[in-house]
């Protein structure tokens, strides 16, 4: 293991927001122009290098990681020594102007590879949480805080909810989110996430060949891809399909290897679509070991996630159940390479 490395795992902090106005419903936070979405990412220490966006929404990747803009919605996820807390301020004051009020909170994390190296709010769980609940508003009031533990020490799951009391579960309670965590990724895998050196390429370019060469593309092929390479190593992507995201980041340096997948789903959904993606992605990358944690507010998604990937050789070493009072369930699961 290096002594000190680029941070794959990543910080992911999602809010809701509501508001009377119906322009502003229809929009909302999408009438944030770029300037300001530039401020809210330089107090997180990123920038934009691509981005998509459709009827729905916009999706940007950033230089660490995502952001997702969505009227009532924002989802901000970043990796590396990023401050993302640090962007709740400038977003809540955005916001605001736009007559939008807060109305949830969900911030979650995996266990940092190297975490001496993160800056504070980061520094440890406790200093994130003290942070959250000094600056979220004081109508989030329905408040948890809870580390997901597994058998491996490598591997927990770090939650912070909040919420006021007129949206304890938001309304969308179909929908389902599951956050994919891979660590010591299959060498050759791990290999096509390097640029040749002095290929010349720039990361728009290098980063379609690698959605081609890698099978990313053929993980929802009905999605459209803003996807990014990075020099001389790593890689970006998220795909946008009708309302939904997905989101992908590799980290491939040997040592410390990492790549994350995210994606939303329904409940009414075929029950082998979420079945078939994980497989495709545990095939792309071939992970030693990975966690998966599944969010839903009404229904156990979470079943089908070993039902898919153990008969890729992956054994179920752990689960982990919580509930939170804007969430729902999220269950924790880790996984590792099953012993020949």
């Amino acid at each position: 293991m290096a002594v000190s490395g680029f941070e794959g795992f990543e910080k992911r902090l999602e809010l809701h927001f509501f508001g009377d106005d119906p322009v502003v419903d229809n929009m909302g936070l999408r009438l944030l122009d770029f300037e300001s979405l530039v401020k809210v990412l330089n107090a997180v220490q990123c920038t934009v290098v691509s981005a998509v966006g459709n009827h729905y929404f916009d999706a940007y990747v950033l230089s660490e990681s995502s952001l997702f803009v969505y009227p009532t919605k924002i989802i901000i996820k970043t990796c590396g020594t990023t401050q993302l807390l640090k962007s709740i301020g400038p977003l809540l004051h955005y916001a605001c102007n736009l007559g939008l009020t807060l109305c949830s909170c969900r911030y979650t994390r995996g266990s940092f590879i190297f975490p001496k190296s993160q800056p504070f709010p980061h520094t440890s769980f406790k200093e994130e949480v003290i942070y959250l609940e000094e600056n979220l508003p004081s109508n989030l009031c329905y408040r948890k805080a809870s580390v997901m533990p597994s058998k491996m020490t490598s591997h927990s799951w770090h939650v912070f909810t909040a919420s006021d009391q007129t949206h304890i579960v938001s309304q969308n309670d179909d929908l389902y989110t599951i956050e994919v965590c891979m660590t010591e990724l299959d060498r050759v895998m791990a290999h096509k996430f390097f640029q040749p050196p002095g290929d010349g390429k720039n990361g728009d370019i290098a980063g379609k060949e690698m959605t081609k060469l890698t099978g990313i593309g053929d993980i929802n092929p009905g999605a459209i891809i803003c996807d990014f390479a990075f020099d001389p190593c790593g890689y970006s992507m998220n795909g946008i399909d009708n309302d939904r995201y997905s989101t992908i980041h590799v980290t491939p340096e040997d040592g410390y290897s990492y790549a994350s997948f995210e994606c939303v789903g329904s409940i009414f959904d075929d029950n082998d679509d979420i079945a078939e993606v994980l497989k495709k992605v545990v095939q792309v990358f071939r992970p030693a070991t990975m966690s998966v944690s599944t969010t839903c507010a009404s229904h156990e998604v979470w079943t089908r996630v070993a039902n898919a990937v153990e008969p890729l050789g992956m054994k179920c070493r752990s689960c982990a159940v919580d509930e939170f009072p804007d969430s729902g369930s999220v269950v924790f699961q880790t996984f590792t390479v099953r012993r020949k």
